[in-house]
């Protein structure tokens, strides 16, 4: 039985999104009705769609008597977490051919990685990467050539494009394939040392690089608990992954008979079986309510405020920040998973994992334990862990107590009452901060404010020695229609490096952080944007800001009359809008909704 609460928030986005689900369903329904659509093709379409088969796979292809699965994959091999997917369509393919199936890579789609782009252009495409991913993986389906679709995907906006595509062929099948976590190396808590000593000036470049190349050091996911791990434990709640999938290893067995039996399970459940499971049956109220709960009670990345929103809406289901802040409310922290703690996932995964974790939701209450899953099970059966058994693929429940009680705990002992994200309020207008890694007693902050216009004017201030202080860094005209919403996860270190010395220390903006948002309390998303016209734009340096993280407030300490008497900043946002191809973006900034409907041009 799930708890009022939950069922409360759960029934208000039911009524709110009435007419436009309805609407997406129908959508859905006229194009499911059309049924597997190779046989509609004229001959010529055919005859291209299969020509680079095998002989026996186009003769399947031609009669129409198997299921057709697309790969949409993220591959490059630049970036560790996509890496491995180099592998995955030959396994694909061979998993499809065992049970009589057939898969093709429909096509690719990009994947940018906001580490290496991180205080550099490349970073004001990244927000809107997830909108043209979505695009690509569309284009990828719109030959009209399959029964199914495999998604492989990892990263920040790589997995949220991937579902929002998804959706727009609901009546499809969708099975999202993860390629794991590399192997723990420098612990974080290490790495994040080296970051403030460099930014101090107290560590060298060498130094510096050693410590990464040394955090990063393989393929697979990057182990710190930032949007891309945070997307693969929300596949799995969401029932889109296999269970216990989200954290095992690359190269292993163990990762190869899980990606198999995805692609497997894919095509048990397509339109030509009795096991029919569209996306837009899945993905209902009711899992993405699982996924909200989720992601509070671990902590997860504050970009997901943006890209649940997006990938609901995409579905006709509406969500707000207020089914954010609700939520948070009654849902407990229950894990310490760098940057909120010193362990990696793969430590979490050794602790009991995502198993132990919807097994405690599930007994508090928390989730809705009747969403339908592409496992063909409901989420209990979400509560297990695979291993092998003598070399085939089985499950086992999950353990009954955590076997680490400093990195994974059950509701009964929370490291917090309640979720790791709240909504902060005020003459600032709305905003997100992630509470899970700020210690209380820099949940609360009033101090003057300091005005910067990019990250660099404020490193360029922490190093000419002007920032020795208490203040509140607002950082403005980096929202979506400004220059598309970077991270500002490159002013972590200088941020904590001013508090370390005892100052009260804040960040305002709306921009983004990192996924790793830390321990500087940030009030991130700030909408209105300075751009339109937000409070945000009439800030003066030295004008007093209270942020209380506690009680959701977020204030400048002006009067109506004078805040609103002000007339907006200015910025000169030219050299923001030309080279490393954010020319091409001009329709993406021009088009952009705000954070709170989810911050894209889809949808």
């Amino acid at each position: 039985m799930v708890q009022a609460a939950i069922a409360d928030v759960t029934a208000r986005i039911r009524e709110r999104s009435r007419p436009s689900r309805v609407a997406y369903l129908g959508r859905v329904e006229a194009m499911r009705g059309s049924g597997p659509r190779r046989g509609a093709l004229g001959c010529a379409n055919l005859a291209h769609g299969f020509a680079a088969c095998a002989a026996d796979e186009k003769h399947h292809l031609r009669t129409g008597i198997v299921a057709n699965l697309a790969i949409v994959t993220a591959y490059n091999d630049m970036l560790s977490a996509h890496q491995p997917y180099e592998r995955f369509p030959a396994i694909i393919k061979q998993a499809a051919r065992e049970v009589g199936g057939v898969a093709q890579v429909a096509g690719g789609v990009p994947a940018m990685c906001d580490g290496i782009t991180q205080g550099r252009p490349g970073m004001e495409l990244s927000l809107f990467s997830r909108d043209v991913i979505a695009m690509a993986a569309a284009i990828a389906l719109s030959h009209d050539m399959f029964d199914a679709a495999v998604f492989l995907g990892i990263c920040d906006k790589i997995v949220p494009g991937l579902v929002i595509a998804a959706q727009a062929f609901g009546h499809l099948p969708a099975v999202f394939i993860p390629a794991g976590p590399m192997p723990s190396g420098l612990p974080n808590q290490e790495k994040s040392k080296i970051r403030q000593l460099h930014a101090e000036g107290k560590a060298g470049r060498e130094d510096l690089l050693n410590a990464e190349a040394a955090s990063y050091h393989s393929p697979g996911t990057c182990t710190f608990y930032g949007t891309a791990n945070s997307n693969q434990m929300l596949m799995e709640v969401m029932g889109l992954h296999l269970p216990g999938s989200a954290f095992v290893n690359p190269n292993t067995p163990l990762r190869d008979a899980l990606t198999a039996a995805a692609a497997q399970r894919a095509l048990a459940i397509t339109a030509f079986g009795n096991e029919y499971t569209p996306i837009a049956a899945v993905l209902d109220e009711r899992a993405f309510v699982n996924g909200i709960v989720a992601l509070h009670a671990t902590g997860g990345s504050t970009n997901h405020v943006i890209h649940l929103v997006a990938m609901a809406r995409a579905g006709g289901i509406v969500l707000t920040l207020d089914d954010f802040a609700d939520l948070s409310k009654v849902v407990p922290l229950l894990t310490r998973i760098y940057p909120n703690g010193t362990a990696d996932v793969n430590h979490f995964t050794a602790a009991g994992g995502t198993g132990f974790l919807i097994a405690s939701l599930l007994h508090a209450g928390l989730v809705h334990p009747d969403a339908r899953t592409v496992a063909g099970h409901d989420l209990e059966y979400y509560a297990q862990e695979p291993y092998l058994d003598d070399g085939k693929l089985a499950f086992r429940p999950s353990p009954p107590a955590s076997l680490d009680d400093s990195v994974l705990r059950g509701v009964a002992k929370p490291f917090s009452r309640d979720g790791g994200l709240k909504v902060l309020e005020g003459n600032l207008g709305r905003a997100v901060i992630k509470l899970s890694a700020v210690a209380p007693e820099h949940r609360r902050v009033r101090a003057p404010a300091r005005i910067f216009h990019a990250q660099e004017d404020l490193e360029a201030a922490y190093r000419a020695g002007e920032l020795d202080t208490d203040f509140v860094a607002v950082v403005r005209f980096q929202g979506p229609r400004a220059i598309g919403m970077p991270e500002l996860h490159k002013l972590t270190p200088v941020l904590a490096s001013v508090m370390a010395r005892g100052h009260q220390v804040a960040l305002v903006t709306d921009g983004r952080m990192s996924g790793a948002s830390g321990k500087v309390p940030a009030a991130i998303h700030v909408t209105p944007e300075a751009l339109d016209g937000g409070p945000l734009a009439r800030i003066h340096d030295g004008d007093m800001i209270a942020l209380d993280a506690e009680a959701g407030i977020l204030t400048v300490e002006l009067s109506p009359e004078t805040l609103h008497s002000r007339s907006p900043a200015e910025y000169n946002l030219e050299a923001h809008w030309h080279g490393y191809g954010r020319e091409l973006f001009e329709m993406f900034r021009a088009n952009a909704s705000g954070p709170e409907l989810g911050a894209g041009v889809c949808g």
